[in-house]
């Protein structure tokens, strides 16, 4: 599954798929407040998925799949 948009994204994971950005090191996850962020998970080092604006993303929506 590929998205187009940050909100095909945010669904995804709120429906319980993984979703990842370029290759399953990177992971999205939804936090306890609701925030979506992309965790690269050697390390657990974060980035927003999106702006402050929770709308523009950070990175190209083609680039994330779902398994």
């Amino acid at each position: 599954m590929n998205f187009e948009n940050v909100t095909g994204i945010k669904a995804a994971v709120d429906a319980g798929k993984s979703v990842y950005w370029k290759n399953p090191g990177y992971a999205v996850r939804k936090n306890n407040n609701g925030d979506y962020y992309i965790v690269f998970t050697a390390n657990g080092s974060t980035v927003g998925l999106t702006h402050r604006d929770g709308v523009t993303m950070n990175e190209n929506p083609a680039d994330f799949f779902a398994w």
